[in-house]
């Protein structure tokens, strides 16, 4: 476990049950001290983190991207212990001469300080192919070609745009992963595929809709070992944004069906079949944290995606959710038909790390300071890390 270290106040250290360790601000003396046993799981889209912002460096390797550099301290200033990043770029043939992009925004930036703060570096990290970006051989947007970035298997300019990484102090349990890139849409059972079937919108050809995937980038079971041995399962995706089609629905139709995907894996769905062949959900004694920018808003109209998608997670009997808000969210004046500190975007509440029931939530919020805070400018204005806000999670592992 990093420790976390708040340059604003003196640093204590708290031992864990668990075997864990933290360290948090000490707090001011009217109030009670924070928890000892805490676990802090976030999850962060950072716009388009991409291989040719990332080796913005000077002659010292030190990154040199606004953005990015702005990232690196809202992360820092965080201090999470497992991260999902969201919008990373990632290797969909890796080169074995190559340093991957994550290990690369690691070096150059999360390992150097950022106005003042400490450096991380996380020993554990782990990425894997997506379909973002990856010709499907087909014109599926319907403009008469077949090599556009909405004809990949996901859209994107160029394959493994938009990909995902875990980083984590904690180990990585490698061998039990379980990825879903090649699962095909088709095989859900009541999949809302627009092929023009059971009065669905007629968009993709039958001979297309066949081959479809499900995940726009991919769906990872990724376990995390605690030093009891015991393991914490990271749900982790990020499912196509509502929006960009047309009457057909075809990224609201998806959206949904990405998110029922893992309520179903919650369930123990056999037509579940992950990259390897094997069939079935999650165990219904494990631990978990489901993460990721799920693109779905709890309030968001629509007959598929936004509010009906999201519900069947937030509902769900296996999942509590925290409801992260941020302090500076008030400031924004555009209508929202929710508490408005919930938001994690200007559009909606979106970003999400919703634990399994049987973990003790301690704390959450979104990383959103209140204008006149002089960390303000890390998530607006011109140099804002993103145009998403890092949500976090603390737990305690019983």
């Amino acid at each position: 476990m990093s420790l976390r270290r708040f340059p604003t106040a003196p640093v204590i250290c708290f031992g864990l049950v668990v075997a864990l360790s933290a360290c948090q601000a000490a707090p001011p003396a009217a109030e009670a001290p924070p928890p000892a046993e805490v676990l802090r799981v976030a999850v962060f889209n950072i716009f388009e983190l991409s291989a040719a912002k990332v080796d913005q460096v000077d002659a010292a390797g030190i990154g040199l991207d606004p953005q990015l550099r702005s990232a690196a301290e809202i992360l820092q200033r965080v201090r999470p212990d497992v991260v999902l990043i969201n919008e990373i770029d990632v290797a969909i043939e890796p080169n074995p001469g190559e340093t991957r992009v994550v290990d690369r925004f690691i070096a150059h930036y999360l390992a150097h300080p950022q106005s003042g703060q400490q450096p991380l570096d996380y020993a554990h990290r782990f990425t894997a192919p997506v379909n973002t970006g990856v010709p499907s051989g087909f014109d599926l947007d319907r403009d008469g070609n077949r090599d556009g970035p909405a004809d990949g298997w996901g859209f994107g300019r160029y394959p493994g745009q938009y990909g995902m990484a875990v980083l984590s102090d904690l180990p990585i349990d490698r061998d039990s992963v379980r990825t879903f890139r090649m699962l095909r849409w088709a095989a859900m059972p009541g999949a809302l595929i627009p092929d023009g079937r059971d009065g669905r919108p007629d968009w993709y050809p039958p001979e297309v809709a066949e081959h479809l995937r499900l995940s726009s980038k991919s769906h990872w079971d990724v376990s995390v070992r605690l030093p009891t041995d015991e393991r914490l399962h990271l749900l982790a995706s990020h499912p196509t944004p509502r929006g960009f089609d047309g009457e057909e629905d075809r990224n609201g139709r998806r959206n949904a069906d990405e998110i029922r995907l893992w309520a179903e894996y919650l369930d123990g769905a056999e037509w579940i079949v992950d990259d390897d062949g094997q069939a079935g959900g999650l165990a219904e004694d494990a631990s978990f944290v489901l993460l990721g920018d799920l693109n779905a808003d709890p309030f968001a109209a629509g007959p598929n995606g936004g509010a009906p998608a999201i519900a069947r997670l937030l509902t769900h009997p296996r999942i509590q959710d925290p409801e992260p808000r941020g302090e500076g969210a008030q400031d924004d004046d555009r209508p929202y038909a929710g508490d408005p500190s919930t938001r994690t975007a200007a559009y909606g509440r979106i970003d999400y790390v919703l634990p399994s029931r049987d973990l003790d939530v301690l704390d959450s919020a979104v990383f959103l300071p209140a204008k006149g805070d002089p960390r303000r400018s890390l998530v607006a204005g011109e140099t804002r890390a993103s145009d998403h806000q890092l949500v976090w999670v603390d737990l305690r592992i019983r």
